[in-house]
């Protein structure tokens, strides 16, 4: 009779730290240990700028009476400050934020290519098309919004996707025509605009910086269900979107139909930018920095949800923090300081990969 230890499967080298946890009828979850206490110092950070941001403003409150508020230790002038007009737009920034974090560590791990994102792509500029004629023709309420900024990012990404496709899509071909498609989009909205009437006009060009102003608890609901929504759709594909990384011949080795799962996978990717965009307007560079960031802090071997997901709400909570307080009492749409850090971090990645 063999040895009872001979029977016993030698473990596995990643190559770094993993946490397994065990649960029940045989499942278990392997997760990295940096990447795990890059999550923990990520959702650290967002919580310190949370408390930051709910307690300055005009109105200052200590961190602790903001703290106490929220737990429903305090009542009055802190409570209705903090809770009732702040906490909405912080909520909505971590949302928005993560959703835009994790559409861009859709596109980019689709792509493999760290330009990959859809602000870059042209989908955003698809979905303010979409916006902009459903503001002038149907309503402004969020839905519709939401309804009109997902009909004209799958409409861009359609295009793109049948533009690109020669015997299958390749990420740098998608890339440079989305960058096409997203300068013509770009100049039909500017035409729209100019041709409807001037309270529409305003109210979209507003709306095109991206902000969160004028955001409170009616719209906190919606953007958390559609993103839940989306969420559980991406969980259900489960780890197929590894399996693409690893590239056509290995995915299809390993029985990953790659067009199949390539559409679904950028319809969430779209769908997640859409009901970004339908909230706060197109708000750019968050979804391109958002995944490299987290990759570099977990330092994992591909682009990590989760991690991009939490990076994405602190730049934009962190960004948001800043267009309020830089130039108080005036509050800047937090669109313009993400484009404006945006820009030197795109410049910074085009000479890094020029280089490389």
């Amino acid at each position: 009779m063999n040895n009872v230890k001979d029977t016993v499967p030698p473990k596995v080298d990643f190559g770094r730290k993993v946490l397994v946890v065990r649960a029940s009828r045989g499942l278990s979850l392997r997760l990295a240990l940096r990447t795990a206490v890059a999550c923990a110092l990520l959702v650290t950070v967002a919580s310190v700028i949370a408390v930051f941001a709910l307690g300055t403003g005009e109105f200052s409150i200590p961190p602790d009476e903001v703290v106490r508020a929220l737990l429903g230790q305090e009542d009055g002038a802190a409570r209705l400050i903090v809770v009732e007009w702040r906490l909405p737009r912080v909520l909505l920034a971590l949302l928005i934020g993560s959703a835009l974090g994790l559409s861009g560590a859709i596109f980019q791990s689709l792509m493999r290519n760290p330009l990959g994102s859809p602000d870059v792509i042209g989908f955003n500029t698809g979905a303010f098309t979409g916006v902009l004629v459903t503001m002038v023709f149907v309503g402004r309420g969020y839905w519709q919004t939401a309804t009109g900024a997902l009909i004209g990012g799958m409409l861009t990404a359609a295009v793109v996707y049948v533009l690109a496709f020669r015997r299958g899509v390749q990420g740098f071909r998608l890339i440079i025509v989305g960058i096409a498609i997203s300068a013509m989009l770009a100049s039909l909205n500017e035409w729209f605009i100019i041709k409807v009437d001037l309270q529409a006009a305003y109210a979209a060009t507003l709306w095109g910086q991206g902000s969160l102003n004028d955001l409170g608890w009616d719209q906190v609901p919606s953007v958390a269900a559609a993103s839940g929504v989306l969420c559980v759709l991406l969980v259900l594909l489960g780890t197929r979107l590894r399996t693409l990384e690893l590239g056509d011949d290995t995915s299809a080795a390993l029985g990953v139909r790659r067009e199949p799962v390539m559409i679904a996978y950028l319809a969430i990717g779209v769908a997640l930018m859409a009901v970004a965009t339908a909230a706060a307007g197109p708000i750019s560079f968050v979804a391109l920095a958002a995944p490299q960031i987290a990759a570099r802090l977990t330092r994992a071997p591909g682009i990590a949800l989760l991690p991009s997901a939490l990076t994405g709400g602190v730049l934009l909570l962190a960004g948001d923090f800043l267009a309020l307080r830089l130039f108080a009492p005036t509050q800047l749409p937090v669109g313009v300081v993400t484009v404006s850090l945006g820009g030197v971090y795109f410049a910074w990645l085009l000479a890094r990969n020029s280089r490389g």
